[in-house]
Order: structure tokens, then C-alpha cells, then sequence
């Protein structure tokens, strides 16, 4: 869409604003404004509908919005004092009141015919990314009294969503506004500006609940992901949260592939393209290729815009898996890199869940457990969703030598996130901490079931080497050292030796055995 006002254009598909045949170069925060306000001009925008929709409800101070505001009035050439085309409605909020016109996008077929873009081709949709709405549940189970709990998935999933790094989710209150009304989900996200609708239903079926999810495309009305769980009926808050959790972190997943595959169609990518596009190669999987090509298109969006936030910490995060996965000769030099932009991003948004779980990652991996611990803790309570900090906090208690621990941390996040696209990495932290305590048996079981979860994950075929080494199993321990290398070709023994961990003396004993059984499958020294 094109909106025209006096002489300036702005551009959502280019994400450019023009003055004529001239460029005007805006930050991408005061394009999101300005793209807010305009679309929203027949209404009074408050102070809370613009932090949740330029700034995901992240707490900001005023002095920062009025920046904003002060830089988007300066871009279409209007003041404070004029507010010719922003103006400030004291105590009530924000109004577009220039003239607009709006023109859609139109190209020319072949045939010289003008039409327009679908979206399989090009992302014409003026609806944010990432933005959605969860739209209440049905009940199928002929009980009016199981309304309170379908009602109350609903209203939870709208809030773990939204803190999706850069969603916007519409509200609870607007969403209630549809039950019970069968109305095309595209009608519904056309009026609600929105990409992706969510929707849902709970069945009761004697002893168990049976929820069934899909997210649609609101543009097409496409199905992009469904899926199903299926819980004994126990604790109904304890279900629910369950419930909520897996969906959350699955949905996570699925909007950044759909975010992802539009992004790829675009011919000039900015900042936030760029970075689910970093987002999609680190679901792909954690192997060199990936974790580079990740760590290149987040190079790419942090050159477009030096203070994102979510492309740093995710960068942080890379480089952090380059220094602990054994995937490279130089892991300190990662470590560093990664603590360095963790910190970056903390001071930049000292409220992001993944940046202070990265650092975690890197204090425990560097001998500082205490204090990774704590980091991880303030991970956890900015994100109950974040799996992976249970992870790490097993980790934390394999390094201090505490390995029959691990196990209980791994299964945590297994149970909330049960069919995770990094559940491979948790079973092999599981391995790995069973190792440690000599139980070999049970690390080459959760190896082997790594393994069959993603068998492109050096690390499994590695550890189960190992284990299948100690148990006298030499031959089969050759193969899989032999699966390992075809992965990586580059692993050696002094690549473990060289990992900047020290730990306690049972840390060190089974660092020792894992080293052992890696010499006994005929890995390379290097």
C-alpha cells in the first residue's frame, strides 16, 4: 500500500518514505509510527497502543517516545508547535489528521494488463509482521461449565504471544468481540490489520482433553501449521499452563518460518527481514553452515540498523554456539564475541529474555556458574516459555560436577516443549551429563534418541561414540565416530581439550572419560 499526503508517499512494501523523487531516510521505529498513526487516523492512538505495537509493550520512557514522535513530525516536515499533520491530544493520545489517500501496489502482467500483487509474490499486506489474533476457542464438549477453562487458554495464549519477540497481538477484549460468529477469517483479518489468525478448539473426551490448533494466513486464508495435544485431565491450571507453554513456543517457530519465507521474496530486505531470516537458519539446525549463514544475515540487519535489539541477541547467541559445540578451533574468540554483544543488547533493552539467557550460556561455559545461574533465572522470569534455560541450568550443574542432575532440567523442558525443533541439543546435554556420572547405558540411549530427533547434530554422533566406546561396543562406536566426521570433517580430540570449561574434579573426571572413549572409537586427535 501507498499512502499519499500533501507531497510526501509512504511506501509499506518498500518500507520507504518519499518526498517527491526524493528518499527521506527514516529509522525503522519512526517508519512503524508513522505507518501506525496513518492507518489508525480515523481514531486517537493512546500511549499504550503505540508501545505495543512499535515496541511490543516493552516498558519505555516517555522521553523515548517523544523522540519518536518528534523525529516522524520531522521527516513529514510538521513541528511540535504546528502539528499541521501529528497532533498531540493531551491526557488522551496521538492523531493523523492530514488528508490521505491510499493507492494500492499495482504491477503489469503480461499480457499489459495492470493487476495486483498477490502475496505468493510479493508482500503487499499492510498488516505488521508478526501480528496476529487468538481467536476464542470453541468448546466441543456440549459442557457450558468447561467454557471458564476454553476461555482461559484463549486469554493466556494472547499473553504469552505477544511476548514474541516483535509480535503484536490484538488484544483479548477485541478478540472476544468475534465468538461464537462464523465470519471468513480473511474479513476478520482485514479488519483487524493483521497477518495470522489463530484459532482453536477444546474437546473434552472422558479422563482427557483434546486441543486442536491451527494458525491460518489471514491474507489467503491458507492453513500454515495445525496440530493437536492431548492431556489426562489432572490440575486444570497446571493443564492449561502446559497447554499454553507448548503452543507458544511451537507458534514461535512457525511465524518466524512464515516471516522468513516472506521476507525471502523481497528484492531489498531491511533490518527485521533480515533477521527472521538469521532466525530460520538457526532453526535449520547447529552445524557450522547454518550457524554462519545465521550470523551473516544478522551482520546484515545490524548493518541496516546498529541497535536491533534481536538480531544482536541472536547473533550473541551464535556465537556462543561456534564456542561451546565443538565447532570450531577458536572458541574463545566466539565467547568473547558473544558476551561482548549480550551486553551490548542488555544495555540497549535490559528486558530481553534471550540476550540474558545467552550470557548465562556464556558465564556458566566459562567458569562462572554462580552467576550464569542467576543470569538464567532472570531469563526464566522474563519468559516462562523459554525452554532452553532449563537446559542451561543443567548444564550449570554439569559443569559444577552435579551430572545426575541434569537429567531432571533436560525433562523439564522436554515436558513443555515436547516436539522442539532444539530438543536434539537438550538430549545430547542429557549424554553428555550421563557420561559424566559413568552411567553409560543411559548416555548412549539419550544419544541415540537425539540422534533420531535431527541426525545432522555433530555433537549426538560424537557423544554417542564415546559411550558406545565405554560400554566395550567398539565396532558401533567406530561408525558413529565415522557419522560424526561425514558431519563435520574438521572435529578433533584437541577441540574438546582446548573448550575453556574447568570445572570441579568430577567435571574434570568426566571430561576425562569422554576424551577416553573418543580415543577408543578412533576419532582424530587433531
Amino acid at each position: 500500500m501507498r499512502y499519499l499526503f500533501e507531497d510526501y508517499a509512504l511506501d509499506t512494501d518498500r518500507r520507504e518514505l518519499h518526498r517527491g523523487t526524493d528518499v527521506i531516510v527514516v529509522t525503522p521505529q519512526v517508519f512503524d509510527l508513522l505507518d501506525y498513526l496513518i492507518r489508525n487516523r480515523e481514531r486517537v492512538v493512546t500511549k499504550d497502543d503505540l508501545l505495543s505495537a512499535i515496541w511490543n509493550g516493552r516498558i519505555v520512557s516517555d522521553a523515548a517516545l517523544t523522540t519518536r514522535l518528534n523525529g516522524a513530525r520531522s521527516a513529514i516536515g510538521d513541528t511540535g508547535e504546528k502539528q499541521r499533520l501529528i497532533k498531540t491530544l493531551p491526557r488522551k493520545g496521538f492523531r493523523f489528521v492530514g488528508a490521505v489517500r491510499e493507492i494500492p501496489i499495482r504491477t503489469v502482467d503480461p499480457l499489459g494488463s495492470p493487476a495486483q500483487h498477490s502475496d505468493t509474490m510479493s508482500s503487499l499486506s499492510t498488516a505488521p509482521r508478526l501480528s496476529m489474533v487468538v481467536l476464542p476457542f470453541a468448546n466441543l464438549s456440549g459442557n457450558s461449565e468447561q467454557d471458564y477453562f476454553v476461555d482461559g487458554v484463549t486469554g493466556s495464549l494472547t499473553t504469552d504471544l505477544s511476548r514474541i519477540s516483535g509480535s503484536f497481538v490484538i488484544g483479548q477484549s477485541t478478540a472476544f468481540s468475534y465468538k461464537g460468529k462464523l465470519i471468513d477469517v480473511r474479513q476478520i483479518g482485514r479488519e483487524l490489520n493483521v497477518r495470522y489468525a489463530l484459532e482453536g478448539s477444546v474437546q473434552r473426551c472422558e479422563d482427557r482433553l483434546r486441543v486442536n490448533v491451527q494458525l491460518i494466513d489471514s491474507n489467503t486464508g491458507s492453513h500454515l501449521w495445525a496440530d493437536r495435544f492431548d492431556k489426562p485431565i489432572a490440575g486444570i491450571l497446571e493443564m492449561q499452563d502446559e497447554i499454553v507453554t507448548r503452543i507458544a513456543r511451537t507458534l514461535d517457530i512457525q511465524l518466524i518460518v512464515a516471516e522468513a519465507q516472506r521476507a525471502a521474496r523481497k528484492l531489498s530486505p531491511d533490518a527485521i527481514d533480515l533477521y527472521f531470516q538469521g532466525r530460520h537458519f538457526c532453526n535449520k539446525g547447529l552445524t557450522s553452515e547454518f550457524l554462519t549463514e545465521a550470523r551473516r544475515s544478522f551482520e546484515l540487519a545490524l548493518a541496516k540498523d546498529p541497535n536491533h535489539v534481536d538480531a544482536m541477541s541472536w547473533m550473541a547467541s551464535v556465537e556462543g554456539a561456534l564456542g561451546l559445540l565443538f565447532l570450531t578451533d577458536c572458541p574463545h574468540e566466539h565467547l568473547m564475541a558473544s558476551e561482548a554483544l549480550a551486553l551490548k543488547a542488555l544495555r540497549l533493552a535490559p528486558d530481553q529474555p534471550l540476550a540474558h539467557l545467552t550470557l548465562a550460556r556464556v558465564l556458566v561455559g566459562t567458569n562462572r556458574v554462580s552467576q550464569g545461574v542467576a543470569e538464567c533465572r532472570r531469563a526464566l522470569t522474563l519468559d516462562r516459555n523459554l525452554a532452553d534455560a532449563h537446559v542451561t541450568m543443567g548444564t550449570a550443574n554439569f559443569y559444577i560436577g552435579r551430572g545426575a542432575d541434569t537429567e531432571f532440567y533436560v525433562n523439564e523442558a522436554l515436558r513443555l516443549s515436547p516436539r522442539d525443533s532444539f530438543a536434539f541439543h537438550w538430549m545430547s546435554t542429557a549424554g553428555y551429563a550421563k557420561l559424566q556420572i559413568a552411567a553409560d547405558a543411559d548416555a548412549a540411549a539419550w544419544f541415540a534418541r537425539g540422534i533420531e530427533a535431527n541426525q545432522n547434530f555433530p555433537d549426538l554422533h560424537f557423544g554417542h561414540a564415546a559411550a558406545l566406546a565405554l560400554l566395550g561396543r567398539l565396532e558401533e562406536a567406530r561408525a558413529a565416530a565415522r557419522m560424526g566426521l561425514a558431519i563435520d570433517r574438521s572435529f578433533t580430540i584437541r577441540r574438546v581439550r582446548n573448550l575453556p570449561v574447568r570445572g570441579d574434579a568430577k567435571f574434570i573426571a568426566g571430561a576425562k572419560r569422554f576424551v577416553r572413549g573418543l580415543y577408543l572409537a578412533e576419532v582424530p586427535e587433531g
